[in-house]
């Protein structure tokens, strides 16, 4: 049984400042990379196992993909050393470790962390017939990474309180929410929406719908899973999620005993983000072979029914399916985004700061 507090909350203070010397590094790692691409395919042949260890940096935690990761080595023969940790600390210390750096492959839970690995030119080409598995959307363009799960920002409601919920980001600036709507302002996934935002709508756009939300005296949790809580028992009428965490707790309590609804957010608005889990494998590694056998586990069948039916994510891959109870992703109509361009997080966080969201 997974850990109800699994998907944990980035440390905003820490963060910030690892993902700005992050940032800083990216031109100085870009230009030092080797440029020789030692990742190699598999081909659609079984991996040899090795003595050597695959080392996976994964800003997910073992709680999340602990079991996964048993099963590949149990199918593939090749051990894995996993170390975890916050997406954003890991793509920071990559960064300066450079060509030294003992990973073999970045999974990480953003793909903004992803985009600064591919910009500062440490990750190798995936093979085209792998990474094409996945709509282009959820997808470097240059095959540096390919995104392995899909979550979609949410507006969760209380249905015994809001029988209109909000459409969009801007419904919530209506006064009648006011000190109505939970949020985790140090959680990653709500700093890649407000990175979106910023993407999308632009510094001064962003700051203003953010000093415009700050007016409406938002309550502040220490993660999502807080936030769903809060809203079901009706402590706040809405909060600021991902879509799996209103599953979970179905999953958990029933769905009798749950009355917070998630409310998809389309038309293109900033709050219905279409986020990705992601893999890449560094220009560095030693083993890239098994590197490579670790990618093509997290697109195949298995792996994407895994996060379908354990973390209630969107797989993918064409011809597995998400949830019953979820929307299609084709259903959806999210932001026209490039995803790597998630990877200013560190000016989110000072943004956040500065409008009083986020506690340095």
């Amino acid at each position: 049984m997974r850990r109800p507090d699994s998907r944990r909350a980035a440390t905003p203070r820490t963060t910030a400042l690892l993902l700005g010397a992050l940032l800083a590094l990216v031109t100085v790692a870009g230009a030092c990379s080797s440029g020789t691409d030692s990742a190699s395919t598999t081909d659609g042949e079984a991996a040899t196992p090795t003595d050597q260890p695959l080392v996976v940096y994964s800003g997910r935690k073992e709680e999340l993909i602990g079991d996964l990761v048993e099963q590949f080595t149990a199918e593939t023969g090749i051990e894995v050393d996993l170390r975890a940790g916050d997406s954003g600390e890991l793509a920071a210390q990559i960064i300066t470790e450079g060509d030294a750096s003992p990973a073999d492959v970045f999974f990480s839970q953003d793909a903004g962390a992803l985009g600064a690995l591919a910009k500062a030119g440490l990750l190798s080409e995936l093979d085209a017939a792998v990474v094409n598995k996945v709509p282009a959307e959820y997808r470097s363009s240059d095959n540096q990474w390919v995104g392995t799960s899909g979550r979609v920002r949410v507006i969760l409601y209380n249905s015994e309180l809001v029988t209109d919920p909000p459409t969009n980001i801007d419904d919530l600036l209506d006064p009648r929410y006011q000190g109505q709507i939970g949020f985790a302002p140090s959680n990653a996934s709500f700093q890649s929406f407000v990175t979106a935002l910023r993407v999308l709508r632009g510094d001064e756009g962003a700051r203003e719908w953010l000093t415009k939300f700050a007016a409406q005296q938002p309550t502040a949790y220490e993660g999502n899973s807080q936030v769903r809580d809060a809203v079901d028992s009706g402590e706040v009428q809405l909060g600021l999620v991902n879509h799996y965490y209103l599953l979970e707790k179905i999953a958990k309590n029933g769905g009798n005993e749950v009355v917070a609804r998630n409310q998809f957010v389309g038309g293109g608005d900033p709050g219905g983000l279409v986020n990705v889990a992601g893999v890449g494998i560094l220009k560095s590694s030693d083993n890239p072979a098994a590197a490579q056998a670790f990618v093509d586990y997290l697109l195949a069948e298995g792996a994407q029914k895994y996060f379908a039916e354990r973390t209630f994510e969107y797989p993918l891959v064409t011809g597995v399916s998400a949830s019953a109870d979820l929307p299609t992703l084709d259903e959806l109509d999210p932001p026209s985004i490039d995803l790597s361009d998630l990877d200013t997080v560190a000016a989110t966080q000072e943004l956040l700061a500065e409008t009083g969201l986020l506690q340095k």
